[in-house]
Order: structure tokens, then sequence, then C-alpha cells
């Protein structure tokens, strides 16, 4: 599986292991790299592909009172445009401070200042994918 934080203007991908038991950070993609969103979207297609990737878990972040935010919108929207890209499920994870709680996750391991930015978001992917392999399988809920 593969778990997505996206971003306006980075996104992360972490990937698990085939027994769902160990989560990995994969790759920081920048949308600047890539000069628009769609070109984007199927690099990460491409990843998955080569990854063998069995299913794609998007964070969906939340307000802290569980409503949905402008960047809400935007992950369903880019959902709906991979899944006309890829036939593999694709399962949303809520998600309210994952970006936060990886930068503790990265202070708390010694990661120097100028390193975190080119990891945070693997590891709030990383967080996000652990969260949703956290869950029992009859509760994950396709998008």
């Amino acid at each position: 599986m593969l778990g997505i934080d996206y971003g306006l203007a980075r996104t992360g991908i972490a990937i698990c292991d085939a027994g769902e038991q160990v989560v990995f950070p994969l790759a920081t993609l920048r949308l600047d790299d890539f000069g628009a969103r769609a070109p984007l979207l199927n690099h990460i297609t491409t990843i998955a592909h080569t990854r063998k990737a069995e299913a794609l878990v998007l964070g969906l972040p939340l307000h802290g009172d569980g409503s949905e935010s402008e960047t809400s919108r935007q992950v369903r929207n880019v959902v709906a445009r991979l899944k006309r890209r890829i036939e593999l499920p694709i399962f949303l994870m809520p998600e309210y401070l994952s970006s936060s709680e990886a930068l503790a996750d990265l202070r708390q391991a010694g990661v120097g200042r100028g390193k975190i930015l080119a990891v945070l978001d693997q590891q709030a992917a990383c967080r996000i994918l652990q969260s949703f392999l956290a869950q029992r399988p009859e509760q994950r809920v396709p998008a």
C-alpha cells in the first residue's frame, strides 16, 4: 500500500511491506518539479505500479471538530482524478495533526533542521499509512 500526504506544494509518499507490518518513507514530490497536478498524479500512478501497490491511502485533513477544510475538498478532487488513472482501491484516512506529529517524530529522532523539510511530508505519509493499517479491515471504507 502507498500512503499519500497530499499537499498543495509537496506530497509525501510512504509504502508498507507486503505483510502490512512496517511502513517506510519513500519520496517527497514537489508540485513545482512537475509543473502541474496532472503530471504529479501520473507520477504517483507510476510509483504505485512500479512498487506493485495494492491500494492507495490518502490523508484527509479535517478540522479539530471533524469538519472538512478547503484542503479536504482538494484531496477529494485528487482522489477522483486518481480513480481515472489507476484501478486500485483508494481509501481516505481522516487526519488531524499528521504533519505536526511527523515534525515531533523527526525532532525526537534527531533529524537536523535543514533535513526536516525534505522528509516531513514523507513522515506524515508514514503516519497516515500507519493509522490506516491500525484499523480493523471492516473499518476501512473505500473513497
